[in-house]
């Protein structure tokens, strides 16, 4: 069992208050969805979690420990891996090369994603979207982490891979923490526990059951 959480969570960009004293725990294994449109704060609470942003007030707790002032490299060497939505890839770098950077044995990746397998020579900034989104997820899955960290892990995805790649994520024996701006259609009847944000704030908490459109 593993636990990360945000306890009073601020984050301010300039003059700006992106998050207003969000509070949120994400259990695992399991998976937890921060829900809401953009602007809302979803993607901010998910970096200040990863440690890409600083807080200016409240706490980041994980297993129990306070590691707010703990930088990313440091978060990412205990076993944290977040995938951003953007630039996600090295893109000089071919598929098989990126695949390496996380382990010498791709098997797990390409048995999670076989479309890759005829584009390990391909450089990674010649690939589609969702080309580059099963990379960057492959790369995740080949980390093996205790914390995964995802925001919008199947854009540009068709529906079935989408479907496919939270089957994944609700198999990892991980703490899976994952941004969208709607409930994917995968995880209707699939257990997740959902926070809602609006504005900077958890406008809803609970199971993806309890939410209605």
């Amino acid at each position: 069992m593993t636990t990360v959480s945000l306890r009073h969570a601020r984050v301010r960009y300039g003059p700006l208050e992106a998050l207003h004293g969000v509070t949120l725990a994400a259990p695992g294994p399991g998976l937890t969805v921060l829900l809401g449109r953009n602007g809302s704060g979803r993607t901010t609470a998910l970096r200040a979690l990863a440690g890409t942003v600083p807080l200016s007030g409240g706490t980041v707790v994980w297993d129990g420990a306070d590691v707010t002032h703990v930088p990313a490299h440091e978060r990412a060497r205990r076993g944290m891996c977040l995938v951003p939505e953007r630039r996600a890839v090295f893109g000089s770098l071919t598929v098989r090369e990126n695949l390496g950077l996380a382990a010498r044995d791709h098997t797990v990746a390409l048995d999670a994603y076989p479309q890759l397998r005829p584009l390990l020579e391909r450089r990674a900034g010649t690939l589609s979207g969702g080309e580059q989104r099963m990379l960057a997820l492959s790369r995740a899955l080949l980390a093996r982490a205790r914390v995964v960290l995802v925001d919008e892990p199947a854009q540009g995805m068709a529906p079935s891979v989408a479907a496919r790649t939270y089957e994944l994520l609700g198999s990892l024996d991980a703490c899976v923490v994952v941004a969208e701006q709607r409930l994917p259609p995968a995880l209707r009847d699939r257990f997740a526990i959902v926070y809602e944000l609006r504005r900077g704030t958890v406008a809803f908490a609970g199971e993806a059951s309890e939410l209605t459109d």
